[in-house]
């Protein structure tokens, strides 16, 4: 296929690509929620309290939110590539030393230290895609990583989990820094050099471009709904374990596992929204996914554990989509400094997952499961109005541009 049929100079659309990108989304989240596989194993190796071992997870969160926009600046400076290989390789040194951890408190260090590599894959990979594709091959790559994002947060978990099956944990880490590593070595491989890129290595113009991003009406209504997107995910996928669990239910560990098998209908239907985004365009695929997703999460009210998971699958389709679009709708409307607006839009989601968390735990501790889905509900009518209001339809985005 010629360059010249692609529409992107320099970067011949292949399936290679697509795959490089799916890669470089599944190894970037492989280690984020991992731990959580082994939570009652690391109360009992560590003696913790549930709070100790539940900032294992909040650590590693935590640290992506903090520099996600710190990383943009970096990379806006230096160049892409060089920093998705680079932080895939540091990921996978914490990764390999928590398999001689003696204590809970090294372990929540060293899940830190995984979060701090985590932005230079995600925010980078992002502006990436955004200076080297146009318009549909954009979106492909674009759904393709996300994709691959999917993919990485269900077999961290799956994967540890499985994996201690076979070994103790510590050695179980060490298969994932391993696997992390060769994951590192792919991507160096494949991923073709940056041709677009211009780098910006002067603080002053960095600070002022984010001065810019933070007046920019996209990239501040982008952070928001990212907010309410992982708000909703975390929150959902939290508690609704403890409500399958509880009575009438009674789900049993491994029942529960299963049911989190529905977060890759993600893998399937983010491809598809791939197609759907250069059709309807930004604004309105995201009122139609985030408008599925609250019929998804109302209907898990319903009393039979089968609606429940048909009912999660629905609510987490939405949610999926909604994320391709809307980092899809950054890259689209950010001419400049991508990797710093990528970075703020990840601020901004994984502040919201943190949050979403904190809060919807308090709603379930106050009224179960209904108050839990009311909290979450808010903030995803919240997410409707701020797209509705704040969002530019095509028509009005392309004016905006020309002025």
């Amino acid at each position: 296929m010629s360059d010249t049929a692609t529409g992107t100079p320099g970067h011949p659309f292949s399936r290679l690509l697509l795959l490089c990108f799916g890669l470089i989304g599944v190894f970037a989240f492989l280690q984020v929620y991992s731990v959580q596989a082994i939570l009652p194993l690391l109360l009992q190796d560590f003696q913790a309290s549930v709070v100790q071992v539940g900032n294992t997870v909040g650590a590693t969160v935590l640290a992506v939110a903090l520099t996600s926009p710190f990383v943009g600046m970096l990379s806006d400076a230096i160049g892409r590539k060089k920093i998705i290989v680079g932080s895939l390789l540091f990921l996978a040194i914490p990764t390999g030393l928590i398999a001689a951890t003696d204590s809970i408190q090294l372990l929540t260090l060293l899940r830190f230290l995984q979060g701090l590599a985590v932005p230079g894959i995600t925010v980078v990979t992002i502006a990436y895609i955004g200076e080297e594709f146009r318009g549909k091959d954009m979106t492909r790559m674009m759904s393709a990583y996300v994709a691959g994002t999917v993919l990485g947060g269900f077999l961290g978990r799956f994967l540890l989990g499985h994996l201690v099956e076979w070994m103790d944990w510590r050695s179980a880490f060490l298969v994932m820094s391993a696997l992390t590593v060769c994951g590192a070595l792919l991507v160096w491989r494949i991923l073709p050099r940056s041709r677009r890129f211009v780098a910006n290595r002067h603080l002053h113009s960095s600070l002022q471009t984010l001065g810019s991003h933070l007046r920019n009406p996209a990239v501040l209504t982008a952070c928001a709904v990212g907010f309410c997107i992982l708000f909703s995910l975390v929150g959902g996928f939290t508690y609704i374990n403890l409500h399958l669990s509880a009575t009438p239910y009674h789900f049993s560990t491994a029942d529960l596992a299963n049911v989190f098998a529905v977060y890759l209908l993600g893998v399937v239907i983010t491809p598809i929204s791939g197609k759907i985004l250069p059709l309807l365009g930004a604004r309105k695929t995201i009122l139609i996914a985030m408008s599925i997703s609250v019929l998804g999460l109302l209907l898990t009210l319903l009393p039979a554990a089968w609606m429940i998971i048909v009912a999660l699958a629905i609510m987490s389709c939405g949610i999926f989509i909604t994320q391709s679009s809307t980092i899809s709708f950054i890259a689209h409307r950010v001419p400049t400094g991508r990797s710093l607006a990528s970075g703020l839009y990840y601020m901004g989601y994984y502040a919201g997952g943190s949050v979403g968390a904190w809060v919807c735990g308090l709603a379930y501790t106050a009224g179960a499961w209904p108050l839990t889905v009311a909290v979450i509900l808010v903030a995803q009518l919240l997410s409707l109005v701020l797209v509705f209001w704040l969002m530019p339809p095509p028509a009005q985005a392309a004016t905006l541009r020309q002025h």
